[in-house]
């Protein structure tokens, strides 16, 4: 087998999370969205307030952490499970500061941004490599994990900043971000800027996009979105999260058996899984 046939099979049968698509990036927007409008479901509409919801999600968040650890290579349910409530704690972890605590957005989003720069640095220093294609260790796992969780404050923040505090409103936020996205993508695709670089700028982007959307779709006219409501939004998007993540469930384990099989005949020195 060549060089990177060997690194796909290794990827398929041994990464800790999945292979970045284009239903990845679907997901990724799709559970922000879910995690905006659901954190405001359980503070407006259940009534939990901030503090509580936010003590509540960051309990459920750390029995869904110690199972995604539990697995020995990506599982769908477990991965995407836990995406969705860091995005709705890491919301909740920005909302605290600029509701609860009075910091501003903008010392909040520079703040974030130099926490993700730390993590990334430490993450580098400690492993030679923030891909993530090679996420076989718990070690990078947790890594991983750290950063998407300061991506979301980040873009929480960022987001609000530019929708609220500039007052660019809900959709030329989303056109904006939708169009920074498509111009990371055409800076990755065209002119062959570093596909790590331009996954972590991606991923940052997407948060705010997400939110954007959400609160497009949920707030009411009055403030600048169509009026759907949050609990609409919120059921509406999390079907079609469970719709997709069922679909990547069934082709992964396909792709498991194709490359089981693959192997059956090929040096397992070369696909040795990681320690």
């Amino acid at each position: 087998m060549t060089t990177a046939s060997t690194e796909h099979l290794r990827t398929v049968l041994f990464n800790r999370i999945p292979e970045v698509t284009l239903v990845f990036w679907v997901i990724k927007v799709l559970s922000t969205t879910t995690g905006e409008t659901a954190a405001d479901y359980l503070i407006d509409q259940v009534g939990l307030g901030l503090t509580l919801t936010a003590l509540l999600m960051s309990a459920v968040l750390t029995i869904a952490l110690f199972v995604q650890f539990r697995t020995r290579r990506y599982q769908p349910i477990a991965y995407w499970t836990v995406v969705v409530l860091v995005s709705i704690v890491g919301t909740l972890i920005t909302d605290i500061l600029t509701d609860e605590l009075g910091v501003s957005l903008w010392l909040s989003t520079g703040v974030f941004l130099v926490l993700l720069g730390a993590t990334f640095g430490i993450w580098y220093a400690k492993e030679r490599t923030l891909s993530i294609h090679t996420v076989f260790t718990r070690r990078r796992e947790a890594f991983y994990w750290l950063a998407i969780l300061v991506t979301f404050a980040l873009g929480t923040a960022a987001g609000d900043l530019l929708s609220e505090t500039i007052g660019l409103g809900y959709l030329v936020s989303t056109i904006l971000f939708s169009a920074l996205i498509a111009a990371v993508a055409v800076a990755w695709r065209v002119f062959g800027v570093n596909s790590v670089t331009c996954f972590w700028i991606a991923y940052v982007l997407t948060r705010p996009l997400g939110a954007s959307i959400g609160d497009l779709l949920s707030q009411p006219a009055s403030h600048g979105g169509i009026g759907l409501g949050t609990t609409v939004t919120s059921v509406v998007f999390l079907a079609v999260i469970v719709v997709l993540v069922g679909v990547l469930t069934v082709r992964i384990r396909r792709q498991r058996a194709e490359a089981e099989g693959r192997i059956a005949t090929s040096p397992l020195d070369q696909l040795a899984e990681p320690a």
